[in-house]
């Protein structure tokens, strides 16, 4: 019977020590600044309504959500570096958001693109985290129906790729654009008659000797 209550004493007071943890961890959390950082928040509002998970991706041992609602978005990131709350200007400007907006690769700088349609185009977002933390980049824009990352300079970091159409839009050429997340782009293809003719098309992946300097 000793030994019976000596392990459910151990277990109680492991339970409270985890509990206690939880508590410590959660009056820990930053207060929302300027930067973009915040606590995680139950009742937090996207736009007009309360915030909605839409799709969550594991970084390392972050995990990154988008939160959607009427008329607005959130990209929260939780875990060994967070937490951190980015607006998510891609809703806030009409973009419609789904389960498959958010791709991200892990690296020693890792990249998260978040994008979704509006009208016609795409419109994407990036966030990056280098030594620990995370924070929001460029937007990006793609007139041919695809936004997505690949390591074209194969330095380790993901690129964002992106099908334009050519011609503003006035004929059937498409090309693919490539920037990189820390400033601008790296090149640009050359035009094929359609998006469907692009190398790699449904999700292009062009080459470093593909690009040149993109037109004007």
């Amino acid at each position: 019977m000793a030994g019976i209550r000596s392990v459910q004493v151990t277990a109680v007071i492991a339970a409270v020590v985890v509990i206690a943890g939880l508590v410590f961890a959660y009056f820990q959390r930053p207060d929302n600044t300027d930067s973009g950082q915040s606590g995680t928040d139950t009742g937090m509002r996207c736009g007009t309504t309360v915030c909605q998970v839409v799709i969550g991706k594991s970084v390392g041992r972050d995990l990154v959500e988008l939160l959607s609602g009427t008329g607005g978005g959130r990209i929260r990131v939780t875990g060994e570096s967070g937490p951190f709350i980015f607006e998510m200007t891609i809703a806030e400007s009409g973009a419609t958001v789904t389960d498959k907006s958010l791709q991200c690769t892990e690296a020693a700088v890792s990249v998260c693109l978040v994008h979704g349609a509006r009208g016609t185009d795409l419109v994407g977002e990036v966030l990056i985290r280098k030594d620990g933390t995370w924070s929001r980049a460029q937007a990006y824009l793609s007139t041919g129906g695809f936004l997505g990352l690949h390591d074209v300079n194969e330095d380790g970091t993901a690129e964002v790729v992106a099908v334009q159409l050519a011609c503003d839009g006035q004929c059937n050429n498409a090309f693919v654009q490539v920037f990189s997340v820390f400033g601008p782009d790296l090149g640009c293809t050359a035009a094929a008659p359609a998006r469907d003719q692009l190398p790699g098309w449904p999700a292009p992946a062009p080459k470093l000797s593909q690009l040149r300097p993109c037109a004007d």
